[in-house]
């Protein structure tokens, strides 16, 4: 069976229309696999971040991975940055222990490229550079994560330069249920999660809370031996609601509120104890209305978004910063969807989105004081086309003004060719998109940093192509994805300020993927990734390993009662800048490292399970970040009761 996680579904070609249309020739192709199309069809997912509608996976065009709930339940992960480590195009850095800055890139963009959603909401942090901070998102009641590579503006707007990250919590479902969680282990770390669920014709209920503390480890790393820890505290809740008053109605409601309380190190010329500490909240909300008209051939939605995160800086208990950034959003979607059998057998969907969006940012400190807001006002469309049942086509358009700048126009092709017979699949993608400089870029944020007004948007342009290939009987899936994205007047550092590099960024690669199933319980997923960034002096940039790539071994046993996990994770060696007093850089290399990482359970009955996992079971000794420490050999048990 195919799994979707670790089966890498990015794979196309260089001239779409063309070699596709000529590839359904092959239909008359000796038959491989035996399973018939119905049944291929049930084992094939949907997914909704492609194309902002739902989709069978093997016919999306662009590279997408896919994350389900049991694969986070099987590796024990609390984090949703950890298990992205394995995904393939994704480099995470983590500067710190629990609660530190750890930042995602996909395919060597930078973190502010990258767009972060959460059940639909944008959560990157406008007073943050733009970015989302991944330190604080558990992995508790995740549902599924869709990571989307390559230049997405088209459908997402500025931050999605190099794709987008999805993550879709828990729902009710049938009769009230619910499950409680309790963990401890290493640095006195302790979580309790509790969730509670229900859902029928006319309704959908969830909601969740978890609490986790830990002493953490020193964030600087101390030539001389070890420091004072800095420990980490979070409480997360959410709530998701869904009713159909009518039949052809859906409203719904999610709302996610996080506080955490975080000790942190200083940083001079390097990572330093200090006594410093960072308190925050975050809320993030959405409202959505479903209608759909005509027996669901015209589908129409109306949504409008809060966001609000704000982070206040202490130094020695002494309020030194506080910074609060926000974004409201209302936007509106139409899908029109028609057959057209007499023509290829062709179904066809046709998308119209209008978005209005308003950015804030606020900051206050003795040596700062900034109040400024940017509004976007965005109209895209999008045409998807499914010819002979093997062939998926798209196009997409969108038009951005932006009170700042210029208004700013991004175009994407995908395609993709599924050939179920024979286990084939193709896929291509090709696309433009602009990030537009921060708040922060543009007008500094204290002494240390001084803004440029006169900052451009970052452009850019991406394609992605490839093949994936189903082997024994869907036993075994292979992947391979080439890649190239360059990126014009990229953005960066230069001293107490940013500049536009004059030039172009580029970023290309490969990513190749296995999925085996060895029955039996056992199944094997691997991936590896390499990626050649440089800037416009061929320089490579910073915190983008080379080489990277994991392997995870899962068996389940005991008729599925237990099971255990073995995941390798091997990041090469990369890049990372070293400041001296005047804030000069020089670049600094950080060795390669390898990761591995143990995880079992056990249902005791069908209600209560015991788990547990080793982190860095070696005990490697590596730096994600100059001069930042990293945990060492950690140990974590607990006990769920689901009722």
């Amino acid at each position: 069976m195919r799994k979707p996680f670790g089966g890498e579904r990015a794979v196309a070609i260089a001239a779409p229309l063309t070699l596709l249309l000529c590839l359904s020739t092959l239909s008359a192709a000796p038959v491989q696999a035996q399973e018939s199309t119905a049944d291929a069809a049930q084992l094939d997912p949907l997914v909704v971040t492609a194309t902002r509608t739902e989709r069978p996976l093997s016919s999306v065009g662009s590279s997408l991975t896919l994350i389900t709930a049991e694969d986070l339940e099987n590796r024990g992960t609390d984090y949703v940055a950890d298990i992205l480590r394995e995904v393939p195009g994704v480099s995470v850095t983590r500067s710190g222990g629990p609660g530190a800055l750890t930042e995602v890139r996909l395919r060597g963009t930078e973190t502010n490229q990258t767009l972060v959603l959460i059940d639909g909401i944008e959560v990157n942090d406008p007073a943050g550079a733009s970015f989302f901070n991944f330190a604080h998102l558990l992995a508790a009641d995740v549902a599924r994560i869709e990571i989307l590579r390559g230049p997405q503006t088209v459908l997402y707007g500025s931050e999605a330069v190099g794709g987008v990250i999805n993550v879709i919590t828990k729902s009710g479902v049938g009769r009230p249920s619910g499950a409680v969680s309790l963990e401890g282990g290493s640095f006195r770390t302790g979580q309790a999660n509790a969730s509670l669920g229900a859902g029928g014709e006319r309704y959908n209920a969830f909601i969740s809370g978890t609490h986790m503390r830990s002493n953490g480890i020193s964030q600087a790393k101390s030539p001389g031996g070890s420091l004072k820890p800095d420990g980490y505290e979070n409480s997360t809740v959410f709530t998701k609601l869904s009713a159909r008053p009518v039949e052809n109605l859906e409203l719904d409601f999610v709302a996610r509120y996080t506080r955490y309380d975080q000790d942190i190190d200083d940083f001079t010329t390097r990572a330093v104890e200090a006594d410093l500490q960072t308190k925050g909240d975050q809320r993030y909300g959405r409202a959505q209305a479903r209608l759909d008209l005509f027996d669901g051939h015209w589908q129409q939605r109306f949504g409008a978004t809060l966001t609000r995160m704000k982070a206040r800086d202490y130094n020695s208990g002494n309020r030194t910063n506080t910074a609060i950034g926000g974004k409201t959003k209302f936007d509106y979607q139409s899908d029109v969807l028609f057959d057209t059998p007499e023509f290829a057998n062709a179904s066809h969907l046709v998308t119209l989105g209008l978005e209005q969006e308003r950015e804030s940012v606020e900051l206050s400190s003795a040596f700062a004081d900034l109040d400024r807001s940017f509004r976007t006002r965005s109209v895209f469309g999008q045409y998807q086309i499914d010819l002979l049942e093997r062939v998926s086509l798209t196009a997409g358009l969108r038009h951005d003004a932006n009170q700042h700048f210029e208004d700013a126009q991004t175009y994407r092709f995908t395609a993709a060719y599924n050939h179920v017979e024979t286990g084939t699949r193709l896929r291509a993608s090709y696309g433009t998109a602009v990030k537009n400089p921060t708040v922060t870029e543009l007008y500094g944020f204290d002494q240390t940093y001084q803004g440029n007004p006169d900052l451009k948007p970052e452009s850019s342009r991406g394609w992605d192509i490839g093949i994936e290939q189903d082997l024994f009987q869907e036993r075994l899936t292979l992947g391979a994805t080439w890649f190239q994205q360059n990126i014009e007047d990229l953005i960066t550092g230069a001293g107490r300020t940013s500049v536009n590099l004059d030039g172009r960024s580029r970023s290309r690669g490969v990513e190749l993927t296995a999925d085996l199933d060895l029955s039996s319980g056992f199944s094997l997923q691997g991936s590896y990734t390499f990626n050649d960034t440089r800037d416009p002096n061929g320089d490579r940039l910073t915190k983008r390993p080379r080489h990277s790539g994991s392997v995870n071994l899962n068996y389940r046993f005991l008729e599925d009662r237990a099971n255990l996990n073995l995941g390798v994770l091997y990041n090469g060696n990369q890049h990372d800048l070293a400041f001296d007093q005047n804030f000069n850089t020089s670049v600094v290399s950080l060795r390669s490292y390898t990761l591995v990482n143990l995880a079992g359970s056990y249902r005791i009955t069908d209600n209560l399970e015991v788990f547990g996992r080793v982190e860095n079971l070696l005990n490697e000794n590596y730096e994600e970040s100059y001069t930042y420490n990293t945990p060492g050999r950690a140990a974590y048990a607990g006990l769920r009761l689901r009722f």
